[in-house]
């Protein structure tokens, strides 16, 4: 699912600096209130951005708020308004970035790619490597000239539900990777959000999201293959979950970098499956 205009679902501070000058590169902030170890490194208070970067919302109008669970997918017509009103065409290259590092931009490229558009990469190392690069920052909110013409063309299975997570628990082609931290997998740490069961999912192994970069850069392809086949073995069919859906796709991320494509996220993750219910939980 990558194009020619990007050789790799990830992009270098260099290399994006290089296509400044295209006119068809949309970059944009995804903007999502940190949590956990992510929260003690990103200056999210900062007004700055990379210049002329729009602001994607996963908190706002890029969730689902008709829905309980947080960070939703939104329905394919309501991705496509929002994507048009941040200048996206159909033709455009999407670069994402946080300002973590990695935390919340693979979620809005899992969601890009999930609407069919494979124009889309990352940034490595967000906002504080391009920084650290010596780039300006602004903090002028970019003006849009106009609404962009893009259409969603949404992907089947890149998103998935609890019960072909289910089934994919008990399918031994299958492996479900769950992104939270050890100590939640576990269920020695605390959920953060308010009722949810403590634990994890049977069958299901823990690659913590941070385990998959350094620094808030990926870990190089030969290093997240060996990492991934240390978790699942021979197993080519991957699922990924954490606590709502968003730091799976950093998973997501590195599996796709390691040479995997058979790749779905769960969107309920934890904030569904750790609701009380007849659903298993190891504690």
């Amino acid at each position: 699912m990558t194009d020619a205009s990007f050789p790799t679902v990830i992009i270098s501070v260099p290399e994006l600096q290089a296509m400044r000058g295209d006119p068809r590169l949309v970059v944009l902030e995804v903007k999502m209130k940190p949590v956990g170890v992510a929260a003690t490194s990103a200056p999210e208070s900062a007004p700055a951005r990379i210049p002329g970067a729009h602001v994607f919302d996963l908190d706002g109008a890029f969730s689902d708020h008709a829905q309980s669970l947080p960070h939703m997918m939104p329905a394919p017509s309501d991705f496509e308004r929002e994507a048009r009103r941040l200048g996206v065409n159909r033709d455009s290259l999407v670069v994402v970035y946080d300002r973590v590092g990695l935390y919340s931009s693979p979620r809005a490229w899992w969601m890009f790619k999930a609407m069919g558009h494979a124009q889309v990469a990352v940034l490595d190392g967000g906002l504080p490597a391009w920084i650290e690069a010596g780039h300006p920052t602004s903090t002028d909110a970019a003006h849009i000239a106009r609404e962009g013409d893009f259409v969603a063309k949404p992907v089947g299975n890149a998103f998935c539900d609890a019960e072909t997570v289910e089934r994919a628990l008990n399918d031994a082609n299958y492996a479900v990777l769950d992104a939270r931290s050890q100590g939640r997998f576990e269920g020695r740490d605390p959920e953060p959000r308010a009722g949810l069961r403590q634990g994890h999912m049977p069958n299901a192994v823990n690659l913590p999201f941070m385990d998959v970069q350094v620094k808030g850069h990926a870990k190089s392809p030969s290093e997240l293959k060996a990492l991934f086949e240390s978790k699942v073995g021979s197993r080519r069919k991957l699922v990924f979950s954490c606590g709502s859906s968003v730091t799976a796709c950093v998973d997501a991320l590195a599996a796709t970098l390691a040479g995997y494509s058979d790749i779905q996220v769960y969107d309920g993750s934890w904030s569904e499956w750790g609701l009380p219910s007849r659903r298993s939980v190891v504690p």
